[in-house]
């Protein structure tokens, strides 16, 4: 009997498929090979102790067999000292509430796998899954399986105790593979010693109403998007504040980043990390841009962040450019470019609820800088897109450890008016 020609070609794409995925095997190195551990970090309370790492793609494969960094997954490791006279209970959900049980991880990565391999494997992951009691004086370690973030992983311990008695632990764990843009900026040799003005509080509002008004391009015969932001505050006390509210770090530019960039743009998909582009202050791109993605890569807020040659309070300053992505056009200049919404004064405020929400500010408040251009009157940026803006740039200051709504200043500068005005 021959079989009709559909039915063939089914067949044997069939036993492709089955030839493919019976090579697949269960296979893991022993965890102390694997360095994750040297990158650890330990925090204290009293008489408990917790270290926490984060596994990079590469460390997922050799320590639990599966690339599991392609779903979507990240394993957090932790170890939970407890010299304390009573017992205390680990809440997973205080690092993701969208964390994954270990047997659901091993489910998405079993194809392929015989019956036996896949009880081992359900085993192996259920086994290195952290317990979630830890009695008086006892250790525990183990993994939480969490939603993937690249680059810089912000996530609390919280522990409970006897007693109602609640401890939690705040971490901020840098995690290999992201080519993040500001690492490959030297900020000790940005500027000398001696280039560094300090201002007291009266000198110090002047000196930001004369910081340049906008952005440039790389020769610096052209104006851009206008410097709407100052961050005060230490350059660790800044980057948490942004991580914790949720802003990524971006990429450089290189062949994997600008062909996920590419495919965001064509299919309209979500890429945390994209690249942004150079813009010029001090004679130089920025040194640090973050960016929060939100439903595609074509609708996004991001900033631009250069590090200024002052000091106020003792804290550095940065000064910043922030708009929002609202989607793309195509330009004479770049061929494809992002269209700003020409409201920049509402993404600068939205940055200033942002981070209140998120308990990253000590105080706020608004000066001039940069230059009224009503709704009637608008600017240009450097690709073209007209913005307009009452002329005030935020200050913030701002805090690498939570503070409440009822704790932050405003600071009676300026107050901020709609520019709505044609005149």
């Amino acid at each position: 009997m021959v079989m009709p020609r559909r039915t063939s070609v089914l067949a044997i794409w069939l036993l492709v498929i089955l030839a493919v995925t019976g090579c697949a095997t269960f296979k893991t190195q022993p965890m102390a090979e694997i360095p994750f551990k040297e990158r650890a970090q330990t925090q204290q309370q009293g008489d408990v102790r917790v270290t926490a790492s984060v596994l990079s793609a590469e460390e997922c494969k050799a320590a639990f067999g599966a690339k599991l960094y392609k779903k979507k997954v990240q394993p957090v490791w932790l170890e939970i000292e407890n010299a304390e006279e009573g017992p205390l209970w680990f809440l997973p959900v205080g690092i993701d509430p969208e964390y994954f049980s270990p047997l659901e991880v091993a489910y998405m990565n079993r194809s392929g796998l015989s019956k036996n391999e896949k009880r081992q494997m359900d085993r192996y992951f259920h086994e290195h899954g952290i317990e979630k009691y830890i009695p008086p004086g006892e250790t525990k370690s183990g993994f939480v399986f969490t939603p993937l973030d690249e680059g810089t992983k912000h996530f609390n311990v919280d522990l409970i105790g006897k007693g109602n008695r609640f401890l939690s632990f705040t971490f901020f764990v840098s995690v290999p593979g992201l080519k993040a843009d500001h690492q490959n900026v030297d900020f000790y040799t940005l500027y000398a010693e001696d280039d560094f003005v300090s201002y007291d509080a009266e000198s110090f509002r002047k000196a930001v109403e004369d910081l340049p008004c906008c952005t440039a391009n790389k020769a610096g015969a052209e104006q851009g998007d206008p410097l709407n932001l100052v961050i005060i505050g230490e350059g660790e006390d800044m980057f948490r504040a942004f991580i914790r509210a949720g802003w990524d770090e971006t990429e450089t530019i290189y062949g994997a980043s600008a062909w996920k960039t590419s495919k965001s743009f064509l299919f309209g998909g979500q890429y945390r990390y994209s690249p942004i582009s150079a813009l010029h202050v001090f004679g130089r791109s920025q040194d640090i841009a973050f960016q929060k993605a939100r439903g595609s890569i074509h609708e996004r807020n991001h900033l631009r962040l250069w590090l200024a040659p002052m000091l106020f309070e003792g804290k550095l300053v940065w000064l910043g450019q922030i708009s929002r992505d609202i989607g793309v056009r195509w330009t004479t200049k770049t061929i494809i470019t992002h269209k700003i919404d020409p409201d920049v004064d509402e993404t600068r405020d939205f940055l200033i609820q942002d981070l209140l929400y998120s308990q990253g500010v000590e105080k706020f408040g608004y000066v001039k800088g940069v230059g009224k251009a009503p709704i009637g009157a608008p600017r240009g940026n450097l690709t073209g897109d007209p913005y307009f803006t009452d002329g005030l740039r935020v200050v913030l200051w701002v805090s690498g450890e939570p503070v409440g709504f009822a704790d932050v200043e405003f600071v009676e500068w300026e107050i901020p008016r709609e520019a709505k005005s044609s005149n």
